[in-house]
């Protein structure tokens, strides 16, 4: 369905963007690996789906590098037709204690990142009259949790670009849409987990209840696979038409 296509995927390198870009390849379409961590790894996990696989190292948190990831990846590949908007950070603090930079650094990172891949992507897009911009909010994106001021903003705010997005290029062929997970099982998750089985003398098992009864009714994770799934979707000719969504995949967590 996407061969001949590239799509770069922001913080592709483990977790959600990983699952994503290996949906995405197994469709045919040539991968653009971002992140920090394994990344070769990750590029032999992408490159084995028989596809091409490029690596750019951008912080996301500055837009000089973003600007020059953009550049790299049209250079190799002609331009992105699918871009995918998922790095991400996090800190967990009381509004009045929370520390300014952290605050700053999520906001960058979180929203700021996604408008400055969007906004240089653009213009290949509008003038191939194709493309596909998904941006990876979260249920956090649609409602609240104590002590995530500067996440639950940013991701809100992702979720307001969309729509924005998704409205001027409405009459175009390119499409924006946003996905909002629950608790996806990722090595960050897997961290919390860790932590509270850890600090409450729980087993894993235990802990892992813990979390997810807390807010996903579902009492499962989303699995990156099936987030990967999800943006297949929205790149296929059935989703043509869905513009401007922020689609929920968190077992019931906003249907509270």
């Amino acid at each position: 369905m996407l061969n001949g296509k590239t799509a770069l995927v922001t913080g592709s390198t483990s977790g959600i963007g990983l699952g994503i870009a290996k949906a995405l390849a197994r469709q045919g379409a040539n991968i653009v690996l971002n992140g920090f961590g394994e990344v070769e790894a990750a590029r032999a996990e992408v490159a084995a789906l028989g596809v091409k696989v490029s690596y750019h190292g951008a912080d996301m948190s500055k837009p000089a590098e973003i600007e020059d990831m953009m550049q790299a990846a049209a250079a190799e590949f002609g331009r992105v037709d699918v871009l995918v908007n998922n790095a991400g950070i996090q800190h967990v603090a009381n509004v009045e204690d929370f520390p300014a930079d952290r605050w700053d650094a999520i906001i960058a990172i979180n929203l700021s990142s996604a408008f400055h891949t969007t906004r240089l992507a653009l213009p290949a897009m509008r003038a191939a009259n194709w493309g596909r911009i998904i941006n990876v909010a979260s249920v956090h994106g649609l409602v609240a949790s104590a002590q995530k001021s500067a996440y639950v903003a940013a991701k809100h705010g992702v979720v307001g670009l969309t729509k924005v997005t998704a409205l001027e290029t409405a009459t175009t062929g390119v499409t924006c849409n946003a996905i909002c997970p629950g608790w996806v099982l990722t090595p960050l998750v897997q961290k919390q987990v860790d932590a509270k089985a850890a600090a409450l003398g729980l087993s894993n098992e235990e802990a892992t209840k813990l979390l997810l009864g807390e807010k996903e009714p579902s009492m499962q994770f989303t699995t990156p696979e099936e987030l990967g799934e999800l943006a297949v979707f929205f790149c296929s000719p059935a989703a043509n038409n869905v513009r401007g969504v922020a689609w929920n995949m968190d077992g019931g967590w906003a249907a509270q």
